[in-house]
């Protein structure tokens, strides 16, 4: 498992052959102009999942591990804290290896949680059972789309980005104004977006 950001990431250019392709991608695409869901940049020997959506609990988070790919996980907006464990030492499997989904799940608690802000990644090894989208939030809740930045920088797509905090969320914090009256409270915490790029094991 490697924690990095994109400012250090000719460093692991050489760990594997299609590395340096997915951090070119990254570097002169703008991620934030792309939809959620699955962007093909080499097939399936190479591509980029956009995910975002509101974090899970440490509770609510199963670790998983992968055989034929390897994860880069590039954080654009919130924290995701993300749970991580030798797959060795994972003894609490969730029914078996899904060969379709390439995944597999275990009950087992991570041995470390790793806070990843934006603009920076965690890349997963087979070898590495982990536990994504995971956020303590701020018990916000997402009114409008999209995102307003890239990395801190605008964005043509930007819109208006309001967070505000349901009336009935129980919390004690003081940083956002109370949600307008008929707005769902969110079950779980800030919400998370990020671009979670695909790497098979064999390619080149």
């Amino acid at each position: 498992m490697i924690f990095s950001t994109l400012s250090l990431s000719d460093r692991y250019a050489a760990l594997h052959p299609l590395f340096p392709r997915a951090f070119e991608y990254i570097r002169n695409t703008d991620l934030d102009a792309l939809a959620p869901g699955r962007h093909d940049i080499l097939g399936d020997d190479l591509f980029v999942i956009i995910e975002h959506m509101p974090g899970r609990t440490r509770a609510e988070a199963l670790l998983e591990a992968h055989r034929r790919y390897i994860d880069i996980q590039l954080v654009l907006a919130g924290v995701d804290e993300m749970g991580w464990k030798p797959l060795a030492d994972c003894c609490e499997p969730v029914g078996d290896h899904s060969a379709e989904r390439d995944i597999r799940f275990f009950r087992d608690a991570p041995d470390a949680w790793i806070a990843t802000p934006p603009g920076a990644f965690c890349i997963f090894f087979p070898e590495d059972a982990h536990a994504p989208l995971v956020s303590a939030g701020s018990c916000d809740t997402l009114l409008e789309k999209p995102l307003a930045t890239r990395l801190g920088e605008p964005t043509a797509l930007a819109k208006s980005l309001v967070m505000a905090k349901p009336a009935d969320c129980g919390s004690s914090c003081l940083a956002t104004p109370p949600a307008p009256e008929g707005s769902t409270p969110p079950c779980r915490g800030g919400y998370i977006r990020k671009a979670v790029f695909k790497i098979a094991v064999g390619s080149e």
